[in-house]
């Protein structure tokens, strides 16, 4: 899925206010379920520091700052000037779009997908999944999420009136079972299981054999499952990410969400997919016929072509990434930093060292890095209570941006660059 999970303007602690009249506004209980955002301080010392005119280095939120492929945007604006482009679409996109991420899941995974029932186009893959909870779950219901957890992943849950488990995600073996652990001993049994991998934000990956004990554990435990793949094309070192729908019976069970925003440069245009069981793409497109009209149709037109004629350009924006990787990765290690180099996702999950993991917290430690290096990060206990102690760093800058980054960070904490690599075996 697919990074809107760090706005850069974000409201205030929500809760019953009173406008200037004096006039109540209660807002709904769900909303005030949601917490206050937590990075908001963060964001606030970065805006107030670039207005100030410093060069701050964002290598906070995973937003590419690649363009698409100029093929891609000629079509849009072609597709724009036909007048018949412009009314309402169905909200389940238009039919040539979902035969095209058929094709795709074919040559990618094997996997034969039927347009008509089987496929939906998304407003992102972050909308795809909110409005899957919408359907799928509600008051009483218990959704296990991963921890540390990618946040629309936990409120889009309690958004739904659901509750959540959450289970560490970094041990794969051990995530399943607690899973069969937690199906056995609680009741009423978790209704839906969502999954992430290539994970957000600890970069965590998983083979195809992980999908069939899931799949296994579904049929036993009647849970449903939703698959969060939107790191499937940026994948380094050979690995590649498997598809839970290429696993037998994996369709019986759950849906993919994907998404164009990562490996295609196009997360402003908001596209994405839900692929999978008939029901719960049915259960999905229920929701969004009375939430959208669909997407712009000149959107989806670009769209197609971008699948169909760009896969190349995608291999290479994941060598890019990989190329990004291995300058901020080298750079921490030569600082003395404990680093696992990631096989996917744009982000590096980077253990805070010593002294300063024992002296602060991940939020104040990001705020030191801004404060005094002029770099912005994501402290992991953004993403939970299992994130504390790390940071995220996305790989959005060029190389000569990231190299000036870990200068940088070794200035502000007094940390030679010529120190021995601190290495970590990597999943």
């Amino acid at each position: 899925m697919h990074e809107k999970d760090l706005p850069k303007e974000v409201p205030g602690p929500i809760g019953p206010t009173e406008t200037r009249s004096g006039f109540s506004i209660p807002v709904a209980d769900r909303v005030l379920r949601l917490p206050p955002y937590l990075f908001a301080r963060i964001n606030k010392l970065l805006y107030e520091k670039r207005r100030a005119g410093a060069d701050v280095i964002d290598l906070g939120m995973g937003n590419p700052s690649d363009p698409p492929q100029d093929i891609v945007i000629e079509k849009l604006a072609a597709a724009a000037r036909d007048p018949d482009n412009h009314g309402y679409t169905e909200s389940r996109g238009i039919l040539n779009l979902r035969r095209e991420v058929a094709s795709k899941y074919f040559k990618q995974f094997g996997v034969r997908l039927d347009p008509e029932s089987e496929i939906i186009v998304c407003l992102g893959s972050k909308d795809g999944f909110s409005h899957l909870c919408l359907a799928l779950l509600g008051p009483g219901d218990t959704a296990v999420v991963p921890a540390p957890s990618y946040p629309p992943h936990v409120y889009a849950v309690i958004l739904a009136g659901a509750s959540t488990i959450s289970l560490d995600v970094t041990k794969p073996d051990e995530f399943l079972s607690r899973l069969a652990f937690v199906c056995q001993n609680l009741f009423p049994r978790p209704k839906v299981v969502v999954v992430n991998f290539p994970h957000n934000p600890t970069t965590t990956v998983v083979e195809a054999d992980f999908y069939h004990e899931l799949v296994r554990l579904a049929k036993r435990y009647s849970f449903l499952v939703i698959s969060d793949l939107a790191y499937a094309d940026v994948t380094f070192d050979g690995y590649r990410a498997p598809s839970l729908l290429a696993v037998p019976g994996g369709r019986d069970v759950g849906v993919e969400l994907t998404t164009m925003s990562k490996g295609y440069n196009m997360a402003g245009w908001r596209v994405g997919f839900c692929c999978g069981n008939a029901e719960m793409v049915r259960a999905l497109a229920t929701v969004k016929t009375y939430y959208d009209y669909g997407m712009f149709r000149a959107i989806q037109v670009a769209a197609i072509v971008a699948l169909r004629h760009t896969d190349a350009a995608v291999e290479a924006q994941a060598r890019e990434y990989q190329r990004r990787r291995d300058v901020l990765c080298e750079g921490l290690e030569r600082l003395g930093w404990p680093i696992v180099r990631p096989k996917a996702t744009m982000f590096v999950w980077a253990k805070i060292p010593e002294p300063w993991a024992s002296q602060m917290s991940s939020f104040d430690f990001a705020m030191k890095l801004l404060k005094e290096a002029d770099v912005a990060v994501s402290p992991g206990g953004g993403f939970g209570a299992a994130g504390e102690g790390y940071l995220r760093l996305a790989l959005v800058e060029n190389e000569h941006r990231l190299r000036q980054a870990v200068r940088q960070i070794g200035r502000c904490l007094g940390q030679a660059q010529n120190q021995p690599p601190a290495r970590v075996a990597g999943t």
